[in-house]
């Protein structure tokens, strides 16, 4: 059974910086992919970056050059380093695992064990 626990979020103004941190167990050879999603009021929950075994990692447009997905395998633990942050960033931010072949990809399905999320608040 796989446990994912997200810490991190906070609340920060407009070009503000802050790192999600994703502490998991269980986790084994079979979860290809790991990600970071968000969802905000009122909307779907959407990919925000994926990282495959070999640290190959994805990146939503909206986020590209601004956020950095990383693992530390040793502490069993990702990482999700935000700057530049928008208030559109401002969302509740979910940890996942699954087991996916080929590239790790953005969309929610293929993911099969969640966290319970950590809030991200941007102020204009």
């Amino acid at each position: 059974e796989v446990h994912l626990v997200e810490s991190g979020g906070g609340s920060v103004q407009s070009g503000g910086s802050l790192r999600l941190e994703c502490s998991y167990a269980g986790v084994t050879d079979m979860t290809r992919c790991m990600g970071w999603f968000r969802q905000a009021p009122g909307k779907g929950r959407e990919g925000v970056a994926t990282i495959e075994q070999d640290d190959t990692t994805w990146y939503a447009d909206s986020v590209k050059g601004r956020f950095t997905i990383s693992r530390d395998n040793p502490k069993d633990t990702i990482y999700l380093q935000m700057s530049g942050l928008k208030p559109e960033d401002t969302a509740e931010y979910y940890c996942a695992a699954g087991y996916v072949s080929g590239y790790c990809p953005l969309e929610t399905a293929p993911y099969t064990d969640w966290g319970q999320g950590t809030q991200v608040t941007v102020s204009s």
